[in-house]
């Protein structure tokens, strides 16, 4: 790796240390995190691309899931 993609990677590591994901996320949250609206976010837990957990929040994998299928 040559050295700005390796500081890179190394300031990366130091905001996700010092900014912790959620393991849930509200569907405001999630609408957010998709750029969707929340209205958007409500259909596909309508549809059953997205699961809400007991308490009503959605799992943050469920979000990485539909990030990286946008972009696979």
């Amino acid at each position: 790796m040559d050295a700005e993609l390796k500081t890179a990677v190394r300031a990366v590591q130091i905001y996700a240390e010092r900014h912790p994901r959620p393991p849930h996320v509200t569907m405001t949250q999630a609408a957010q995190m998709l750029d969707l609206s929340r209205a958007t976010v409500r259909k596909l837990v309508n549809t059953g691309k997205l699961r809400m957990n007991g308490c009503g929040l959605i799992p943050i994998e469920q979000v990485d899931a539909l990030l990286t299928a946008d972009y696979a």
